[in-house]
């Protein structure tokens, strides 16, 4: 996953967990606009999530965040 990718996800989660507390899920469409604007950033986006990771549709926030902080 590009850095800025790594660093936009963390915030998102971030203010998730900031909002609604450490036990918010989320899903990767989390991360994009309602419109696809980068096809190619959704596509990195959804294959870390479901090909490299095999992660459910929703996950905690808590979980996605630190897994992009340890560099997974």
């Amino acid at each position: 996953m590009r850095p800025s990718l790594r660093a936009k996800a963390i915030a998102i989660c971030d203010e998730k967990i900031a909002k609604k507390g450490e036990t918010v899920g989320l899903s990767f469409y989390a991360f994009f606009a309602n419109k696809n604007t980068d096809p190619d950033l959704l596509m990195e986006a959804a294959e870390w999530w479901i090909k490299t990771h095999a992660l459910d549709h929703f996950e905690k926030a808590l979980k996605i965040r630190e897994m992009i902080r340890a560099g997974k």
